[in-house]
């Protein structure tokens, strides 16, 4: 599909009127719509985007959308994707808002939000899979993942303190494997004279 304005905001319209349950959930949805369907990004910059989404203040699925849309097309593309990721929300939001009251109690409609409940549980589990196999690939970030989880579980360490902790660990060793090239280059350069 050709990345146009219009195509953007449909694509982040149809996404959006999908998520349900927040910002874990569009991974999934947005891997399907983006990378399977399009092709317009690929799996690594998905979850960077994500991760970078959870990263700043405010919402991750509008995050996601302005970091892919600006990807595509710049700003006006980050504008689109913005919008319509949220027009559905919106339109959602001014229709239901003055019969919400009525609707909440019927019985058809709590069965609908079980539903619901059960089909994100699902993409949550789909977003936690994918950011494992991207996150965790060796035996460092096993134990760094181990360390956080067992902090954050038990200790109850803030997420924040958490994710500080991770970025200087992540520094540290991309550092330290540097010098260690640094000095496999060098020694290579010796043997070579």
């Amino acid at each position: 599909m050709e990345k146009t304005f219009y195509n953007i905001f449909k694509t982040f319209f149809k996404v959006g009127t999908l998520l349900l349950g927040g910002g874990y959930v569009i991974l999934p949805l947005l891997q399907s719509e983006l990378v399977d369907k399009r092709d317009w990004v690929d799996n690594e910059e998905l979850c960077e985007y994500y991760a970078l989404g959870q990263s700043v203040p405010g919402v991750i699925a509008v995050n996601m959308s302005a970091f892919v849309g600006y990807k595509l097309m710049g700003f006006w593309g980050a504008v689109a994707a913005m919008l319509g990721i949220v027009a559905p929300s919106f339109l959602a939001i001014v229709i239901i808002a003055k019969m919400l009251d009525e609707i909440v109690g019927l019985k058809f409609i709590q069965s609908i939000f079980w539903g619901v409940g059960i089909g994100v549980l699902m993409l949550i589990f789909l977003a936690v899979k994918e950011m494992w196999m991207k996150s965790i690939v060796d035996k460092y970030t096993s134990w760094v993942f181990f360390f956080v989880f067992i902090l954050s579980a038990c200790c109850k360490v803030s997420p924040g303190i958490l994710i500080v902790a991770a970025i200087f660990l992540g520094i540290f060793r991309e550092s330290k494997r540097r010098v260690e090239a640094a000095k496999v280059a060098e020694i290579s350069e010796d043997d070579e004279s």
